[in-house]
């Protein structure tokens, strides 16, 4: 199966290569209607390019700045549910509910200029105080899957999960294996675009720029301690 975004290749015999690279949702009406293409990727297209597979090792290449809760949490069962080895590798980024994809993994490979991002489901809403309040207790409803997923994946703590989320962490390859997220980190470099490495630029100045603040917060500028007859000297040369 080839697609501009959503594409399979059989390399050989036992293994097929999956390109996820685009947005992860449905197609819209007018897209369905006048057939146009588009760089999404959704659950229903992929079960059915699924199950053309005949090879027991899946690689699945992911570069995508994520999408739909809903069709993210469906691909992560699809591939989860692959009658064989799966490899999960950011070819870029894998970002919000491609993030989630990438978790499907047997083996998970960030490079080392790939990038991970994670962050509570958001949407927009109208309506009276009530409404909003139902809005956010959907919203942590709808986010708690993804949570699950990544608990029981790194081995990290549903709390501290919860923390990176509510800040909307950007995840360094480095810190993708070190926490658990990657199991390995590939040394070659990625399939990675001018935009994908500018970001990723950005994002490790960002990164250093917070860590000297938090040093310097951790820095306390003590004065010199002084005793009683010291200071009364001093006043009385003033």
């Amino acid at each position: 199966m080839r697609d501009k975004y959503l594409s399979f290749h059989k390399v050989d015999e036992n293994t097929t290569e999956l390109f996820i690279y685009g947005d992860i949702r449905k197609k819209n009406l007018i897209e369905k209607w006048l057939d146009i293409p588009t760089d999404a990727t959704d659950a229903f297209t992929l079960k059915d390019a699924l199950n053309q597979v005949d090879t027991p090792n899946l690689i699945v290449r992911i570069n995508s700045y994520g999408g739909s809760v809903s069709e993210g949490l469906a691909i992560y069962s699809l591939l989860a549910d692959f009658k064989g080895n799966v490899t999960t590798i950011v070819d870029g980024f894998a970002c919000s509910a491609a993030s989630v994809i990438f978790m499907a993994g047997n083996t998970r490979i960030v490079p080392e200029n790939g990038l991970l991002m994670i962050h509570n489901a958001w949407t927009e809403a109208s309506g009276d105080s009530n409404a909003m309040k139902k809005v956010a207790e959907d919203l942590e409803k709808i986010t708690q899957p993804s949570i699950n997923i990544y608990v029981s994946k790194t081995g990290m703590s549903e709390a501290k999960i919860k923390e990176m989320m509510d800040k909307q962490t950007w995840i360094t390859s480095q810190e993708a294996f070190d926490l658990g997220f990657a199991t390995s980190i590939e040394r070659n470099e990625a399939r990675q675009s001018l935009e994908c490495d500018f970001v990723h630029g950005l994002v490790m100045q960002v990164k250093s720029l917070e860590r000297e603040l938090e040093q310097k917060n951790n820095e306390v500028v003590e004065p010199p301690v002084k005793d009683a007859w010291t200071s009364f000297f001093e006043r009385k040369e003033d």
